[in-house]
């Protein structure tokens, strides 16, 4: 029997590339929680069973230079991850809590989605036929709104009814003051809420996780005054529930944490809040309607889950379903949705862990088969910065930028400082076309090409003239370097131009589409030519003995387009199998690390499921193994389930690419080739 898959790090709170902290460890007692960077995001979570504390998440003590006994860790029985939400079951002196963490990111929804909203359920019984005396503790820290702890915090406390609302804020308030990748937001409100009359809800130092471990409270000092360092006194907001007498019936409390960042986005000069911003609700209704919604939202979620665990177990098995698991809230997290000032949907991600770009073409391009399953409306919202940007002064080539600048701020491109030779011309100018028919294709709409068609036109003319033997250049595996003649590269560049033929059929220019059809078709065959090298195909042309994944080649497979020859597909098929490893297929001939969005890529060119799943198994084998306890990396090596950089990152999404082929694209029938 197939044990379950132990995660590099597990999803807790996960909503954007702000607001999103995982556990890093087997067991939440093992370690404090953490913010995506490793950062510390601490949350502890302690209970008191007949007077007898034990711990259930994180530690009491933030200062490991100081001696402190920590309470015993409570029993974990059962660990289960789901797309949406994260289940912890323990089990002590008679008494099963159970934890669970669901951020309700269901991409359907679009004001769900944005609302910063993320939840933990608690709930308790007694299993040994006796009555019990229970307490619960959760607390989270100051870290969580500041980007580093020697910052200050303030604080504020609000009682409506049942509902008690604790607020931390940076005492600073600067939005969008800064830009980067290893940093943290220190702007926007942060919130810890619950609404019960069993829960007591406080704020204080650290020191009083002791004495709810003591004497199963707290108090908060009078004499303990604003604004506070996170680092000296570790502020925290805290609950403490006071179950009923527990018995073998169910008790449960929930509890709420948001992040209002009041400003999200700073869009070519413009600071714009988040999409759940536009509807005119407050904070405090969007966070009592959290509370209402929660149990028709848990119900959706929980169908969601199913849903999407029996899709991608009958699409490759049940291995694929827990890599999706993992990969589905990592991919939505890493983006921000917003509205331009025009009230058009943006939908922005952070390169996580690479350089920190926004909108970054070549990591969008991957991480679009999740969105043109569940809503292709949002990989309209990826693309359509780009867009802006190409088409104004400020860009001044005539290929597609990389990005339109470093997250938050969207006000122009940042990578190689715009030096030319440090450009993508080819990788991104396809990456921008193949997308653009993808959605066309998978919505059946043609509006978004047309308002777009003079810069589509311009990029598949560049194709055409530049894209069959690329010259020295960057492509989206830019950490490989500079490269002549990619053969990969070359059919993006061919398969670019064929999407640009579907747009055009699509909005009905038959006789235009069959140009580009025709060169695609001849630069296919010439392709052929010059990449064959025995039972394989080159990493570059002219380089007999190399070899490479031929990821791009997956549109051809996808869109039944028939641009290449079928038998190209099959043989890169053939070879990656006799070149799996231990943790999976290397990208190249030149080392032995591999990305795992282009690993399922590339098996996903498979025309029988087991070719698939044999691929796909080694590439879960480095999730459960990998000693790197990160937020899924999609950059390792093959050997030794090492990362190699990367985490965090919306690419991941483009591991849903299996499902996608299965789907199929409900506008591919108007492709008569």
């Amino acid at each position: 029997m197939q044990k379950s898959l132990r995660p590099p790090a597990v999803p807790l709170v996960t909503i954007d590339p702000y607001f999103s902290v995982w556990s890093m460890a087997d067991r939440l007692t093992d370690d404090f929680t953490r913010h995506w960077t490793g950062k510390r995001n601490a949350m502890t979570g302690l209970i008191r069973i007949d007077n007898v504390t034990w711990r259930f998440a994180g530690l009491v003590e933030p200062n490991p230079e100081n001696y402190y006994t920590e309470p015993q860790a409570m029993s974990q029985k059962q660990f289960e991850l789901s797309p949406l939400t994260t289940t912890y079951v323990y089990e002590q002196s008679g008494v099963v809590l159970t934890v669970k963490f669901t951020s309700p990111l269901l991409v359907d929804d679009l004001n769900l989605l944005s609302r910063p909203v993320s939840y933990v359920s608690l709930s308790v019984r007694s299993v040994d036929g006796k009555p019990h005396q229970v307490q619960v503790y959760f607390d989270v820290t100051g870290e969580w709104c500041v980007d580093t702890s020697d910052q200050k915090v303030v604080w504020q406390r609000e009682q409506k009814g049942d509902l008690s609302l604790l607020k931390m804020s940076n005492e600073e308030q600067r939005h969008l003051n800064r830009s980067g990748d290893d940093v943290r937001i220190d702007w926007g409100d942060f919130y810890l809420a619950a609404s019960s009359p069993l829960i007591r809800a406080g704020i204080g130092p650290a020191s009083i996780r002791k004495e709810f471990v003591r004497h199963g409270m707290f108090k908060e000092d009078a004499k303990w005054s604003m604004p506070q360092t996170v680092r000296e006194s570790m502020p925290v907001m805290a609950c403490v529930w006071e179950p009923e007498t527990v018995e073998s019936e169910e008790q449960s409390e929930l509890l709420v944490l948001a992040y209002d960042d009041v400003y999200a986005i700073e869009y070519f000069g413009e600071p714009l809040q988040a999409f759940w911003k536009s509807s005119g609700v407050s904070t405090h209704r969007m966070i009592e309607d959290a509370f209402a919604e929660y149990p028709d939202i848990l119900e959706r979620c929980e169908a969601f889950d199913r849903q999407l665990t029996e899709e991608a177990t009958r699409a490759g098995g049940e291995k694929y379903a827990e890599l999706l698991t993992l990969s589905y809230r990592q991919a939505i997290a890493a983006h921000k949705l917003v509205l331009d000032r025009d009230g058009k949907l943006l939908f922005l991600s952070k390169e996580c862990y690479s350089n920190g770009c926004i909108a970054t073409v070549d990591v969008s391009y991957p991480s679009i088969p999740l969105f043109l399953l569940y809503n292709p409306e949002l990989v309209k919202a990826i693309m359509r910065p780009i867009f802006k940007y190409a088409a104004s002064d400020a860009w001044i080539y005539p290929f597609a930028p990389h990005d339109v600048g470093q997250y938050p701020l969207a006000n122009g491109q940042v990578y190689g400082e715009n030096r030319l030779e440090e450009q993508m011309p080819i990788e991104e100018c396809g990456n921008m076309l193949i997308m653009t028919a993808a959605v066309s294709l998978a919505d059946g709409h043609t509006e978004f090409a047309e308002e777009n068609r003079e810069l589509l036109a311009l990029w598949a003319s560049y194709l055409m003239d530049n894209g069959l033997d690329p010259a020295e250049q960057l492509c989206t595996d830019d950490f490989a370097g500079h490269q002549a003649r990619n053969a990969n590269l070359s059919i993006k560049a061919i398969m670019g131009i064929a999407g640009y033929a579907i747009v055009l059929d699509l909005m009905g220019h038959a006789k235009e589409a069959e140009s580009f059809w025709s060169s695609a078709k001849t630069m296919a065959v010439e392709w052929e030519r010059l990449a064959q090298d025995e039972n394989r195909y080159q990493l570059a042309f002219g380089s007999t003995g190399t070899w490479s994944l031929k990821y791009n080649l997956v549109w051809d497979v996808l869109w039944q387009t028939h641009i290449f020859s079928e038998g190209i597909a099959e043989q890169e098929v053939a070879w990656y199998l006799s070149k799996s490893g231990t943790y999976g297929v290397p990208l190249d001939s030149r080392a032995t690390y591999t990305k795992s969005d282009w690993l399922v890529w590339a098996a996903a060119m498979a025309s029988r499921r087991e070719d698939f799943i044999r691929l796909i198994e080694p590439l879960w084998d480095f999730a459960n193994e990998t000693p790197d306890r990160v937020p899924f990396s999609d950059w390792y090596d093959t050997g030794s389930a090492r990362q190699l950089n990367f985490q965090h990152r919306s690419v991941v999404g483009g591991l849903f690419i299996k499902l996608l082929k299965e789907r199929g694209f409900p506008g591919a029938q108007i492709l008569q080739l």
